[in-house]
């Protein structure tokens, strides 16, 4: 009887990650807002990576970016502002002062706007997944990236700022 055979170059796949050191640390840190965390987060989900026999090369990327991403919400635990529509909520806290640099108008949103407008707009989840992985509801996440939209939309030349974080992000155009 055929064994399975898992094809597996741990060699290969140390090679793609550090390829994407750059994207992989700028993903934790957009997540984090925090150097430290954002590097612990980092380290963490390169770790299990690496040690994950399981992983295929082609899986290693997409691996790497799930694990920081679950390192991130546990050590963010980013939560929802419980609000019923977006006309209540106050946009006095916009990202003004980041108005020349989209990164830092990133990082100025808070945290839970900041984690859904990174996943389902630069990384393209589901509003479901988001809901499940942040452990909410998919309104929560949709009005989250919406008030994430409106802070941003202040951002000078905001559109090319986008385009160029998404490609810093993941360079070779798949963002998830």
């Amino acid at each position: 009887m055929l064994e399975p055979m898992h094809i597996f170059d741990e060699r290969a796949t140390t090679n793609i990650l550090t390829q994407e050191m750059h994207s992989l640390y700028l993903f934790s840190f957009l997540l984090t807002a925090d150097n430290d965390i954002a590097g612990q987060c980092y380290v963490c989900g390169l770790g299990e990576c690496v040690e994950g026999i399981s992983v295929f090369m082609d899986w290693a990327r997409s691996w790497a970016r799930q694990t920081i991403l679950k390192h991130a919400i546990r050590m963010i635990m980013p939560a929802p502002e419980h609000m019923d529509n977006l006309s209540s909520i106050s946009l006095k806290g916009a990202a003004t002062s980041g108005r020349n640099n989209l990164f830092a108008a990133i990082v100025e949103l808070s945290a839970f706007e900041r984690f859904v407008f990174v996943m389902s707009v630069l990384e393209k989840q589901s509003d479901e997944d988001c809901s499940v992985l942040l452990g909410c509801s998919r309104r929560d996440v949709m009005i989250a990236r919406e008030l994430a939209f409106q802070r941003l939309a202040d951002t000078e030349d905001a559109y090319d700022q986008y385009m160029w974080a998404a490609r810093s992000i993941a360079p070779d155009g798949l963002l998830a």
